[in-house]
């Protein structure tokens, strides 16, 4: 073979390589986006009663809940931030679950307290945890923890 056919062969190889590289680099590419919509501005508002600032929402108990607990939301907002202050990490759920377990389970068994509960959760333990250290088994802190949260959600509404 002439010299000449060697450096063609090379030269062609090359091109082939790099067309094809080309190629794949094009076909894998994002395709291009499509036109955007045009949008014609509205002389008017959709909806003036919602183009009003709105007040912030206060953080308070559902009245419903403090009801069924015997209290004000009030009383129970202040409750749980003097509790909050002692738990940082204490939920407003936990504190409802507290206060419930407590109206709850408090008659049949005098260890089950509000503040023995949230004495419970300020140590680290689960409000599970804590009612079988007062003497719950598993099963009837399980039951009891669903029942508590039924009643939170039905005075709720």
């Amino acid at each position: 073979m002439k010299p000449i056919s060697q450096v063609l062969i090379a030269v062609a190889a090359a091109a082939g390589l790099t067309l094809g590289a080309a190629a794949t680099g094009t076909a894998q590419g994002k395709p291009a986006a499509p036109p955007a919509a045009r949008h014609m501005p509205m002389g008017h508002p959709t909806n003036p009663s919602n183009t009003a600032a709105k007040a912030p929402k206060t953080a308070s108990f559902p009245s419903g809940v403090a009801t069924k607990l015997g209290s004000t939301s009030e009383a129970m907002e202040s409750a749980y931030m003097m509790a909050k202050q002692a738990n940082p990490k204490l939920t407003r759920g936990q504190f409802i679950a507290a206060n419930m377990l407590a109206k709850n389970l408090g008659s049949k068994n005098s260890a089950i307290t509000t503040e023995a509960l949230l004495s419970g959760l300020q140590s680290g333990k689960s409000i599970g945890q804590t009612l079988q250290s007062l003497g719950l088994s598993s099963k009837e802190a399980h039951d009891a923890q669903r029942q508590a949260d039924r009643d939170a959600r039905e005075a709720e509404r």
